[in-house]
């Protein structure tokens, strides 16, 4: 049986962002066990805030990454990779 060698990017991102997800809840459950579980690093943009006097937008986006995080994305493209 031939697969298809074009993979589907959307179920990709959604299959990575449970796997950071489940990840992250996990290493902050046990990260109080094991301390060095849930060390991490935190990338973002602070937020900005647009006061068009009618409406205020901010945009802002943080993400927190710890150990079981980075595993999650690991097992997550395995997963993919097996579909």
């Amino acid at each position: 049986m031939m697969r298809n060698q074009k993979g589907n990017g959307w179920i990709l991102l959604l299959i990575l962002l449970c796997g950071i997800i489940i990840g992250g809840f996990i290493g902050e459950v046990l990260g109080n066990l094991i301390p060095i579980l849930k060390y991490g690093y935190s990338l973002g943009v602070s937020p900005h805030t647009y006061d068009l006097r009618i409406l205020k937008l901010t945009f802002g986006l943080s993400i927190n990454i710890n150990m079981f995080s980075i595993l999650g994305i690991i097992i997550s493209i395995i997963i993919y990779r097996r579909l």
